[in-house]
């Protein structure tokens, strides 16, 4: 998956850091701190926020799940609360929470 970033000023700055961490010019510790910085930050969701989102994207939880390349009955679940998304869905959520789906497309 392609990193996102808040913004194409801290896309820059991240990458510039990169190349510094990588020629040994920047120590890892402070790259860790830029790429907290410089990446969308991925925080819980309440079950009520995803279906808003998915409303908002006018999609059905079958269009949704495919989008997140997850099961219709896995978005049914983090709707009603019995599941949370973790790792790469959450992600991808947060990036459709901040972009719309066509951000994952």
């Amino acid at each position: 998956m392609t990193k996102q970033y808040k913004t194409d000023a801290l896309a820059a700055a991240h990458e510039t850091a990169l190349g510094l961490t990588e020629a040994g010019v920047m120590a890892k510790r402070t790259m860790k701190v830029f790429d907290e910085t410089c990446l969308t930050p991925v925080e819980e969701m309440a079950p009520e926020r995803i279906r808003e989102i998915r409303l908002r994207e006018k999609a059905s939880q079958a269009v949704f799940a495919r989008y997140l390349n997850v099961t219709t009955g896995l978005v049914s679940q983090w709707e009603r609360g019995e599941k949370r998304p973790r790792g790469a869905s959450l992600k991808l959520l947060t990036l459709v929470a901040k972009n719309g789906l066509g951000a994952v497309a």
